[in-house]
Parts: C-alpha cells; sequence; structure tokens
C-alpha cells in the first residue's frame, strides 16, 4: 500500500477536493493549502514527501518560490499543474527544478502514476538561474492536447544528450522543435547547425558533414571544416534524414556508435561532441524495407520519437497562432490586424496541406494587402479559394501535385458532356496556378524575387515579367 504524505497548494476548491479524495483512496497522507505561503512554511519545516502545486496562486507565482523549495529540500519531488498551458510553462517548470508538469485538465490516473513513481524514485534536481523568459517570443505556440504532450517530453529532454528524431509533415514546424531543444538544453551556449539533406547534391552531402582535406577532389583546393566540427559542444540538426545516400548513412553511424568520424580524405579520426537531432516528413520504416535506408541507424536515431501532429489535428491552436503570426507582422511593420469569429471559423473548417508555414503565409499575406483591420470570413472565404481545392495540397509532393492536376483536368473535360470548352483553355489553367503559385513563392520569401526565382527555377527577368503580367503585388518588408 502507498504510504506518505502529499502537500497539495492550488487555489482552487473543487480541485483540492478532487486531489484530496483520489490521493487518500491511493493511500496517502494529503494536506491542502489555498497558497503559495502556506506551502512554503510546510515545505521549509520538512513537512510532507511531494508536493502538488498550481503556477498562479492568489499571494505568489509557484515558480517565485520553488528555486528556494529546491536548495532548501532538493530530493523534494514538486509536480506543477496549471491551466496556462505554454511552452513557456513547461519550460520554466523543468528549469526550475519540477519533478513532472500536468496541464489542466489533467488525468487522475496519470497523476496518481506519476505521485508513485516519484515517490519510489526520489531524485535530486537543481533550480536553474535561467532569466525569464519572453513569452511573445516563444518558438512553439498553442495550448492543445496534442502540443502539451510535445511540451512535457521536449521539457524532460532539454537537459539530456538523447537522440531525438522528428516526425511530421512538410510545414508542421520540425526546425522549431528542434531549435527549441537547442535553445532551452544544457548545449544553449553552443552553436546550432542545420543541413537539409534534400537540398545538398549527393555527392557532396560527406563533404559537407565530414568536412575535407585540401586535394581530396578535384577542386578541393583548401581544408574546410564540416557541419560536425561547426556544431563542435552543441547541436546538429539533420533535416529530411530518409533523403541522405546509404554512403552517408554508413559514416553517421559511424559517428553514433564511435563518436568519431574522419574527414574526406583525411587519415586521422577526429573526436566529436555533438547532440544529434534529426527529422523527416518520410516513413523511414517503408524505406527500409525498399532497402533505402539503414535499419541500424533507424534504431540509433529513434531514441526518442517526437511526431509533430499537422495542423488539422490541431485546429484549436489556430487562433493563437494566428495571433502569434499577426505580432510578427506588426513587428515586420505592418498594420495591426484581428480575425472576427467568422474567420476563425473559416480557418478552422479548413484542411491545412501545407499546415503552419501555410497559415504563417495566409497571416503574411492578410496584414500587407487586407484593407480591414477586422478580417471577415469573406476575406478568408477568397484567399483559401484562390486556388482550386484540387489542388489544395502539399506543394513539396510533386508527384501528389501531378496526379492532382490531371484529376481535376480530366474532370474539367467532363462537365462539359462531350463539347469542347471555350478557347484559350492553356492560358486559362496556366493562370490558375501559376497566379496562386507566384504569389505563394514572394509570401514565402516575404518578397524577395532573388530567393523566389531560385525556388522557382526561374530566371529572375522571367519571374519579374510574370509578376508584371499576371498583376502580383508584391509585399515589400522593411527589413529587406
Amino acid at each position: 500500500m502507498p504510504s506518505g504524505t502529499i502537500l497539495v497548494a492550488d487555489d482552487d476548491a473543487a480541485i483540492r477536493t478532487v486531489l484530496n479524495q483520489a490521493l487518500a483512496r491511493a493511500g496517502y497522507e494529503v494536506r491542502l493549502t489555498s497558497n503559495a505561503n502556506t506551502l512554503w512554511k510546510w515545505v521549509s519545516k520538512g513537512d510532507g514527501d511531494l508536493v502538488i502545486t498550481d503556477v498562479i496562486m492568489p499571494d505568489e507565482n509557484i515558480f517565485d518560490i520553488l528555486p528556494r523549495m529546491k536548495k532548501a529540500r532538493p530530493d523534494l519531488p514538486v509536480i506543477v499543474m496549471s491551466a496556462q498551458n505554454t511552452f513557456m510553462t513547461a519550460i520554466q517548470a523543468s528549469e526550475n527544478g519540477a519533478y513532472e508538469y500536468l496541464p489542466k485538465p489533467f488525468d487522475l490516473k496519470e497523476l496518481i502514476s506519476i505521485v508513485g513513481r516519484a515517490l519510489a524514485e526520489p531524485r535530486e534536481q537543481k533550480a536553474s538561474n535561467r532569466p525569464e523568459i519572453d513569452q511573445d517570443n516563444m518558438p512553439l505556440v498553442g495550448r492543445s492536447a496534442a502540443m502539451q504532450e510535445i511540451y512535457r517530453i521536449l521539457a524532460r529532454l532539454m537537459q539530456t544528450d538523447l537522440t531525438v528524431l522528428i516526425s511530421g509533415e512538410s510545414g508542421t514546424g520540425k526546425e522549431l522543435v528542434a531549435q527549441a531543444l537547442h535553445d532551452f538544453g544544457k548545449r544553449k551556449s553552443g552553436p546550432f547547425v542545420a543541413i537539409n539533406m534534400a537540398a545538398i547534391p549527393k555527392d557532396l552531402i560527406e563533404s559537407d558533414l565530414f568536412g575535407h582535406e585540401k586535394g581530396a577532389f578535384t577542386g578541393a583546393l583548401t581544408r574546410a571544416a564540416g557541419r560536425f566540427e561547426q556544431a563542435e559542444g552543441g547541436t546538429l540538426f539533420l533535416d529530411e534524414i530518409g533523403d541522405m545516400p546509404m554512403d552517408a548513412q554508413t559514416r553517421l553511424l559511424r559517428v553514433l556508435q564511435q563518436g568519431e568520424y574522419t574527414t574526406v580524405g583525411g587519415r586521422n579520426p577526429v573526436k566529436t561532441d555533438v547532440r544529434i537531432v534529426t527529422a523527416t516528413n518520410k516513413d523511414l520504416k517503408q524505406l527500409i524495407n525498399q532497402g533505402l535506408f539503414r535499419e541500424d541507424l533507424y534504431y540509433r536515431l529513434n531514441v526518442v520519437p517526437l511526431r509533430i501532429p499537422p495542423l488539422r489535428e490541431r485546429t484549436e491552436d489556430i487562433s493563437d497562432l494566428a495571433r502569434h503570426f499577426f505580432l510578427n507582422a506588426e513587428k515586420e511593420g505592418l498594420p495591426s490586424k484581428q480575425l472576427d469569429s467568422g474567420a476563425l471559423e473559416c480557418l478552422r473548417q479548413y484542411r491545412w496541406p501545407g499546415n503552419i508555414r501555410e497559415l504563417e503565409n495566409l497571416v503574411r499575406r492578410l496584414a500587407a494587402l487586407n484593407p480591414e483591420d477586422i478580417i471577415t470570413a469573406e476575406s478568408i472565404q477568397i484567399e483559401l479559394t484562390s486556388l482550386p481545392s484540387e489542388f489544395q495540397i502539399d506543394y513539396n509532393e510533386e508527384a501528389d501535385l501531378n496526379e492532382r492536376i490531371e484529376a481535376y483536368l480530366t474532370s474539367y473535360f467532363a462537365g462539359f458532356a462531350g463539347d469542347l470548352p471555350p478557347p484559350g483553355l492553356y492560358n486559362r489553367i496556366l493562370k490558375k496556378v501559376e497566379y496562386p503559385l507566384i504569389c505563394a513563392t514572394l509570401a514565402a520569401t516575404r518578397g524577395n524575387q532573388i530567393k523566389a526565382s531560385e525556388l522557382l527555377g526561374l530566371n529572375r527577368n522571367t519571374l519579374r515579367k510574370k509578376i508584371k503580367d499576371l498583376g502580383v503585388q508584391i509585399i515589400r518588408h522593411p527589413a529587406q
């Protein structure tokens, strides 16, 4: 039978009652208080074996006294609960030495399980002296249950060097998660180096990762440092790991197994101290079955799997995300905008094939081009229907896009019941695809035509002419 005294602090009488009954039934002695001052008195006197506390109390924020509690009693497990379910709350709980963070509402069975585990395996935790976190600049936004679980996992991983494999569709924010792991972790003073496997020619990946010696290959006129050397002491983020060639996979496996590598053309092994975080939007197990990805490397990378949900699975976060992106637009000099309830409902009903990246680009366009301060459902509907629904997909998946276009055109011709459509079909269809494609690309590059032309694979003069002919409006940003 479990035993121990649990100190519960929460200004909500209903929550205190529920916790008292559940903990008592589990065999614990429970002491209840509605304020932080009483909790601190109990802790400072040596009372209690575990603390369960809310964050916002009538007299004090628990994060203001948690460092004192951990200093006075470093072996006392503290479980922090909060209705302020943000990434900042999870990070502050971790940084201040909390054993666990639970967002409200919480599952009682899970709480009782955590209490039992904490009492069975007490551990010393040291509070951090990290300065106050700016909530407006948090890299991750959202209060949905899916995001709460991600915050909790990230908070546990911050002070470790465990290898993390982040999976999720394009545009879900995988690099932001990797950056957060670095920025709020123990390697924050070191470099964060990101590399996209899909963006590098396959014959240059090994040189890019591990560096090369002078004369290692034609054109290697000097020694060049690789990404591992650049990331020494910090974090190396390998995006689109599923696109890494087999030879490079073999060399990466050796790094993970032995903690060393050799440069291209080099002979002596080089010791390395980096944390590896990888990401993919592909099914790596399927690639393994196809012989395109090493199974032993997969298990080395997949120490901690972290799936980022697509936006359609966390539509309750759209309001917070849109507000965040509008604030960012204001900081760039764009006018202040707000969404009315109808506009928000339109956004929640949309499928978001491009995920958060698509939402951010939409917000940028609205902030720059919409003349009204309050954006209505009508404006949202116009934006979301500017491209035929058949094309509302992830543009990174070119094969899928081709199939959708073919299906759309087949349906288009079928609609004329054997007759031919009016003349000028080519230009009409082309404009239907070309106009929103160029608009979306310019929005993604924040109006930078050089970057947009590179992304589209067009000559800059060709792009400039298309912009003029199609009547595309250019959004100018003060920072550029």
